[in-house]
């Protein structure tokens, strides 16, 4: 359950707060049209995790539109993705903004304490995979994980990854995140006796297709508990490391 909602309910269960005062802190409209966007004020009652911007494609004037927005109802942490270093300057002239530069992560309120059940440990084949290895760390950080990299350990020298042993057998969670041919999250799975995300990147010679050759060898891995997201979809693999690390405090 939502943290936000769940605090509001203890407050009416223990008399700090009147039902008609719950019911106005709940009492929000399901979303706002400002035009070019309808923006999701109940993803957070929902999912528990506000709407998240991607910034991609989307003009800084209208990135901070919807910042406004959300402010404006309540939402005191956004979390905005693909975010280019000049939007985040022109946003950051209006609204304060921390930015994660290799991450392209721009994140608006304070980062979240860790509450997950364990850590999430994000192993990246090699340096050049770690933009992408950084969107989920960061990701995951701001949903209240506590996160440790293991970078550059591709199997090109797979020492460099069985030096990590104790990092990869003592996680909750791990994202491996590779390009080229993909093979470090089937090594990572043979290995690990918890989940393991997969995250297929870009980087790669002409035959890689650009993170095609990566994405189709983890989606074909004989390790068990392997599960894969797209291509350089850093996002998406700390946000679903998020949900399964705190699968225990929800419960």
């Amino acid at each position: 359950m939502n943290e936000d909602i769940k605090e509001i309910l203890e407050k009416v269960k223990a008399g700090s707060m009147s039902v008609d005062e719950a019911f106005l802190s709940l009492k929000v409209q399901p979303f706002e049209d400002i035009g070019y966007a309808k923006v999701d004020l109940h993803r957070k009652v929902r999912q528990g995790v506000a709407e998240v911007i991607y910034a991609a494609g989307k003009k800084p004037e209208q990135i901070l539109g919807i910042v406004e927005t959300m402010l404006a109802n309540g939402q005191d942490q956004i979390l905005i993705t693909r975010l280019s270093t000049e939007a985040a300057d022109m946003v950051n002239a209006k609204v304060s903004l921390s930015y994660y530069e290799d991450a392209r992560i721009g994140l608006v309120g304070k980062m979240t304490k860790p509450y997950g059940i364990g850590k999430i440990v994000i192993a990246a084949g090699g340096t050049s995979d770690i933009s992408v290895a950084e969107e989920a760390a960061i990701t995951a950080e701001v949903l209240g994980n506590e996160v440790v990299r293991v970078y550059d350990v591709g199997v090109a020298g797979i020492h460099r990854l069985f030096a990590h042993k104790d990092e990869l057998m003592s996680a909750a969670v791990i994202i491996a995140v590779a390009g080229m041919e993909g093979a470090l999250a089937s090594v990572i799975g043979g290995m690990a006796d918890c989940p393991v995300i997969a995250v297929p990147t870009s980087v790669g010679y002409g035959a890689s297709f650009n993170g095609l050759s990566a994405l189709l060898s983890m989606l074909n891995s004989c390790a068990s508990g392997v599960s894969v997201v797209n291509i350089d979809n850093g996002f998406g693999a700390g946000y679903m490391a998020n949900m399964i690390n705190h699968m225990g405090v929800k419960a």
